[in-house]
């Protein structure tokens, strides 16, 4: 009796204290993780991927990685972070973004990416599940609902746990532990990116035709990683065509505009025609300097 007393006490103090507000969408969430123990999370998960995967030694696609990760985090309220961008030389069509400010991109993603601004579509999404503590959000789901998880053993030296966090932070898969956000969590990450993307200076309409241009890859065959976690169909489509007329308006009004900023293509292309000499300058494709629209 007494315990039930306790843990009616602990839930109450919970909803109470635990409420936070999201920027941008401005809806409410119960975290009950401290912020500065997610982050801590969040470092020690990065720095377990980076043992595990091999950067990119394409100096040109690490800049523009940067450029346009630093162009959308400056917009959000965590700015002040330590945010480092990674690129991955893989063929995985993945990408992440950890709390405290660890952001991961896979080589394979950019053709899809086509732009930085189906890069910018990507990464704000991502950064949103970050800013909105996601993460910490499902890690609290399970701290009332399951049991599995007490406030001292939200640590990936417990390997109890471990898959768990992992997957609560986006990055389970790449553990062998898949653990999808919900839609809600994937709804307000969509708002929030493509608001993002649009403080940053490029088209969001762009965002529309990425998730157009993932989506038609699902047909036929294994869905690649980053849609295992992703539900791209007609219906998100359809709920972020629902967000262009406020992102326009942001959009419209910026004054330095990048529009689809670099193709992904030419510089890729490029770098073809500078390893192999086979490759004439007409065959790289559509000039990297997109005029803004």
């Amino acid at each position: 009796m007494l315990k039930k007393w306790f843990a009616a006490i602990f839930l109450l103090c919970a909803l109470v204290y635990g409420c936070v507000t999201t920027p941008v969408s401005e809806k409410s969430a119960l975290i009950l993780i401290p912020f500065s123990q997610e982050v801590s999370l969040g470092k020690q998960a990065f720095g377990e991927i980076l043992q595990k995967e091999t950067l990119s030694t394409n100096v040109r696609l690490h800049k523009v990685i940067e450029r346009v990760g630093r162009r959308l985090v400056i917009e959000t309220s965590m700015a002040d972070l330590d945010w480092e961008f990674k690129l991955f030389a893989s063929n995985q069509m993945n990408a992440f973004a950890l709390p405290g400010g660890k952001v991961g991109v896979y080589e394979g993603i950019l053709p899809v990416c086509s732009n930085e601004a189906g890069l910018a579509a990507v990464l704000g999404h991502e950064i949103a599940h970050a800013v909105a503590r996601h993460g910490a959000q499902r890690m609290s789901q399970q701290l009332l609902i399951t049991g599995a998880l007490t406030a001292s053993s939200v640590t990936l030296s417990d390997n109890k746990n471990r898959g768990l966090i992992l997957g609560a932070l986006g990055v389970g898969a790449q553990y062998g532990v898949a653990l999808p956000f919900s839609r809600g969590n994937e709804s307000e990450a969509d708002e929030i990116g493509v608001i993002y993307m649009a403080k940053a200076g490029y088209d969001p309409r762009e965002a529309v035709r990425f998730w157009q241009r993932f989506s038609s890859m699902k047909g036929g065959g294994q869905p690649p990683e980053f849609l295992s976690t992703h539900p791209a169909d007609e219906r998100r489509v359809h709920d972020i065509e629902q967000l262009l007329p406020e992102a326009m308006r942001i959009y419209n009004a910026h004054p330095n505009k990048q529009g689809l900023g670099e193709s992904f293509l030419y510089i890729m292309n490029e770098e073809r025609l500078k390893n192999s000499g086979g490759m004439r300058k007409d065959q790289l494709g559509v000039d990297p300097r997109n005029p803004a629209r």
